[in-house]
């Protein structure tokens, strides 16, 4: 990986005066608490769209505007940024873009919502879940829009889709010689640390196109840029991003005193971002990942387990967390309408709790509690984890550390290309 010409710019301030004045504030001087009123949030906290809108829309003055978000997209107020720009004539908002889930959020994992015009706004929606490349260029090239911006609140794993929709509209949009603008928003579990296997390419799919790790600790912004940076290279994306301000790398979602809107289906709390860059390991298994309960990724299980696994867990005396003996009956998906024994995962302490090796922990403790555990079929869990490295190990009965520390020389190298793109202390 090089840091090539094109990132140091875009690095350096590719929005100019906008990308300036937000310099001093991100680097964590003020950050709010609380609920914030009016466009800007609390505390001298502002999202990147909040920072545009104030600036007059200065950076979309005479383009044909298409917007890449999801429910997600609202202001501290709750107004949905494509509302809010539809609404105001300093912008030319003329088509949306809809990813996993869909615009509006009516889509259940793995789906989408099609096209269609919003009954909001009039605007075409069209759908770019599961496309990329030259076909993905064909949609905004038939949407006619100039500038592409992208506004949605990631949740810190490299396997939740929504940076790879980031990556594969970067790519289309370079092919179809469109602009491409990020609006910068919190990672909720903070951005002080990536963690977790780094992905083999051997392994890309849509839970992990490129080269970085299980929790990469970044914006979506300074993804933009390593992703511009680093994978994008040979035809990069003519790319722009608005910071925001107020934000540190120390920082929690609560610390923004944005309103929380869950990104996706089973993502209806901060408290399950925190886990999920860990526990979403169990999808590669036959126990259930929680989903169709109220505590997604929280609560973990199946038929046939006892309190023996919640024992074992907390025997690891892993730092942060603790795991509770639980019961659940899901709703959907996984042991649907059956009750289901196992664990739930308790974080005590978010800054001490490393969920990477919290969900490395409940895998080797449940193959060794559970004579039932088998990975899906399909081996999913390579996908996930980037690697057949992780599953070969636990079959072979390696320990928690024995897991996390075949991934430290890969993780140390990330690590040092990360740094070079990060834009807040």
């Amino acid at each position: 990986m090089s840091l090539t010409r094109r990132g140091l710019l875009a690095a350096g301030g590719a929005v100019g005066a906008l990308a300036a004045t937000a310099a001093p504030a991100a680097a964590g001087t003020s950050h709010g608490r609380g609920h914030g009123h009016g466009g800007g949030g609390h505390g001298g906290f502002r999202t990147g769209f909040d920072r545009l809108a104030a600036d007059g829309y200065a950076l979309l003055k005479g383009q044909r505007v298409g917007i890449v978000t999801n429910p997600t997209g609202v202001t501290s107020e709750l107004r949905h940024i494509v509302d809010v720009m539809h609404g105001d004539g300093r912008v030319n908002l003329t088509a949306v873009f809809g990813p996993e889930h869909g615009f509006r959020g009516t889509a259940q994992a793995g789906g989408s919502e099609g096209r269609y015009d919003d009954p909001a706004t009039g605007l075409p929606v069209y759908d770019t879940y599961l496309k990329s490349g030259q076909p993905l260029a064909d949609v905004f090239t038939q949407s006619g829009v100039d500038t592409i911006v992208f506004d949605i609140q990631d949740a810190g794993a490299r396997f939740y889709t929504y940076i790879w929709t980031l990556y594969d509209c970067m790519e289309a949009a370079a092919l179809a010689g469109k602009r491409f603008v990020v609006l910068d928003r919190p990672n909720p579990v903070s951005g002080r640390a990536a963690l977790g296997p780094v992905l083999d390419p051997a392994f890309g799919t849509f839970v992990g196109r490129r080269e970085i790790s299980q929790a990469h600790g970044m914006t979506v912004t300074e993804l933009a840029l390593l992703f511009n940076g680093e994978f994008l290279a040979d035809r990069p994306a003519d790319l722009e991003i608005v910071k925001m301000s107020g934000w540190s790398r120390s920082d929690f979602f609560d610390a923004s005193g944005l309103p929380w809107v869950p990104p996706s289906p089973n993502m209806p709390t901060p408290d399950t971002a925190l886990v999920y860059s860990g526990t979403c390991l169990f999808e590669g298994t036959n126990l259930s990942e929680g989903r169709g309960t109220t505590r997604p990724f929280e609560l973990l299980g199946a038929e046939g387990i006892d309190h023996t696994w919640a024992a074992a867990a907390g025997a690891l005396d892993l730092p942060g967390v603790a795991f509770r003996e639980a019961y659940f009956a899901p709703t959907f998906s996984k042991f649907e309408g059956k009750t289901v024994g196992g664990v739930q995962v308790h974080v005590r302490d978010r800054e001490a709790f490393d969920p990477v090796r919290t969900g490395i922990a409940l895998l080797v403790t449940a193959k060794q509690t559970w004579s039932g555990f088998a990975w899906r079929s399909d081996n999913w869990i390579d996908k996930l984890t980037g690697n057949t490295r992780v599953r070969t190990m636990i079959d072979a009965g390696a320990d928690t550390d024995e897991v996390v520390g075949a991934w430290a020389k890969d993780l140390a190298a990330f690590r040092a290309v990360r740094k070079r793109y990060l834009q807040y202390r």
